[in-house]
């Protein structure tokens, strides 16, 4: 079984889908399995991180602010302006792809754990996400 989830980001910073993935989920009969999470663009990431303290989410990205900045002349790849090759490196250095266990019909997440979509760029975007559900 797979989807494909179509999420709206407003800028650089971390954007929770963990209720639109357990929604689309609970639509199936699958108790036990895995659940793999896909994201199909070079500038955006998934990440599962805490979701109970917000400022661990601004923390991260002014992490990755000071570890991938934009400057100019700092890169050579600006072709769509002075985020597009920091939002690359950020890209690279978390992941575009997720495997969650799935047992008893739910994501076997911690109880501070949710999953996100991490934004790497200045301005707005619509971001596919592709979950694949395989059953044990």
């Amino acid at each position: 079984m797979h989807h494909t989830l179509g999420i709206a980001t407003h800028g650089p910073g971390l954007v929770e889908i963990t209720n639109e993935v357990a929604d689309w989920l609970a639509q199936h009969s699958v108790q036990h399995g895995l659940l793999t999470l896909f994201c199909r663009h070079t500038s955006a990431s998934l990440l599962i991180q805490e979701n109970a303290d917000p400022s661990v989410l601004r923390d991260l990205q002014r992490f990755f602010e000071r570890i991938a900045p934009h400057a100019k002349g700092l890169w050579e790849h600006d072709a769509e302006g002075p985020d597009d090759m920091p939002a690359h490196v950020r890209a690279a250095l978390t992941q575009t792809s997720l495997s969650i266990p799935i047992i008893s019909g739910r994501m076997a997440l911690g109880t501070w754990q949710g999953v996100y979509v991490f934004e790497h760029r200045d301005r707005p975007h619509r971001r596919e996400i592709v979950l694949m559900l395989t059953r044990a």
